[in-house]
């Protein structure tokens, strides 16, 4: 039973993975998004079997980062980066190097990783954007500005480009963002992540995958607002 945990994170590396295949060779956008949430679930289940079977080990710890980086560093990054060189390629960034910009998405991932590992203070809140609500930003936004790329590529690809380098640094920054473990089931205690989730349902159901886009932002600024609160 040991072992359960490592084998969950080996199905976040798989789900990741696919994720690179679905955007970089058939360009399904849709596809590497949904293997993206199959990523979170695996990362959240082998968190919740290692503490549920107390199976911690440092080889799990290292796996688990190693699986985090592919399935919400390398696999979005790549997303970005198809879809860039596609849409780019009838604008003014034709034939340029700008897409390339999208690896910054896996190198400021790793590195936000590589930080928290090392970070003793991030137990009940988080500081910068975590990875996996990064992942989920980007994955969802490709997909959602696909209808509205025909026409406007110079435009979408603009703000795509100006978009990557602040998601960065705010996966790197001290900004303090509230952590959506639940402590018990009581609103005082878990009103913020409720209003995330039900502000991400009502996102998505109104907006669909860009509404996952927008619940993200959300989080950002509800935890700024929180924070300003102390």
């Amino acid at each position: 039973m040991k072992h359960v945990p490592n084998i969950i994170t080996c199905l976040n590396l798989f789900s990741g993975c696919l994720s690179c295949v679905m955007a970089l060779e058939y360009h399904d956008y849709s596809g590497a998004f949904l293997f993206v949430i199959l990523a979170s679930v695996f990362d959240f289940l082998d968190g919740f079997s290692a503490r549920l079977l107390n199976a911690f080990s440092p080889v799990g710890r290292e796996l688990d980062s190693l699986a985090d980086v592919v399935s919400f560093g390398v696999a979005p990054g790549l997303a970005v980066f198809s879809f860039l060189q596609t849409a780019s390629s009838r604008t003014i960034f034709e034939a340029s190097i700008f897409p390339c910009a999208a690896f910054l998405i896996p190198i400021f991932s790793a590195l936000r990783l590589a930080k928290f590992n090392i970070d003793t203070r991030q137990n009940d809140l988080f500081l910068g954007l975590p990875v996996p609500a990064d992942a989920l930003f980007w994955a969802s936004l490709i997909p959602a500005v696909i209808p509205f790329t025909k026409g406007n590529e110079t435009l979408v690809c603009s703000v795509i480009l100006l978009l990557i380098p602040v998601f960065c640094l705010l996966m790197l920054s001290e900004l303090p963002l509230f952590s959506l473990k639940f402590k018990g089931y009581s609103w005082k205690k878990n009103r913020h992540a409720y209003l995330i989730i039900g502000a991400g349902i009502v996102l998505t159901l109104l907006f669909r995958f860009f509404g996952i886009s927008l619940t993200i932002i959300c989080y950002i600024l509800l935890s700024v607002v929180k924070t300003g609160k102390r």
